[in-house]
């Protein structure tokens, strides 16, 4: 995973912690994540922020979802080189959908907020999604399916 995998050489490594339901994450950005001088790359600001709301419906509801619609306000700059504390919470949900609020904060003031979409799909939707077979360790994060 290009979000939390410790051997991803590329990825940002994120550890996620759940508190209570939220999901948190402190993250300082490497020089490679610029775009402007000093600046992380939006997009990338966006990835950190898209990862967090994933691992809230992991965290939370432990269940797998895939980003369905993403509504961002890039706030303030985000530093190369300054911690970022993000927090996650689902704000709304039913059976194959959840709305999760994204909030990033660095050097105390709110620098991005997110209104991330997810879908939750059983097994078979997943696979489809993936291209894949699912692997065995992740089945249980599928949404229970519909008859």
């Amino acid at each position: 995973c290009f979000g939390c995998s410790p051997s991803n050489p590329v990825g940002m490594k994120l550890k996620p912690v759940r508190v209570g339901r939220e999901v948190t994450v402190r993250y300082t950005a490497p020089p490679e994540f610029q775009g402007p001088a000093g600046v992380m790359h939006g997009g990338l600001v966006t990835t950190l922020a898209d990862e967090l709301a994933g691992w809230v419906v992991i965290g939370v509801r432990k269940q797998f979802g895939f980003t369905g619609a993403i509504e961002a306000r890039l706030l303030k700059p985000v530093r190369i080189g300054v911690e970022v504390l993000g927090r996650a919470k689902i704000v709304s949900e039913n059976s194959r959908t959840m709305k999760i609020d994204v909030r990033l904060h660095q050097s105390g003031e709110e620098v991005y907020r997110g209104m991330f979409s997810f879908v939750i799909l059983d097994e078979a939707g997943t696979e489809r999604v993936m291209g894949m077979r699912l692997p065995e360790e992740w089945r249980r994060f599928a949404r229970a399916k519909v008859e």
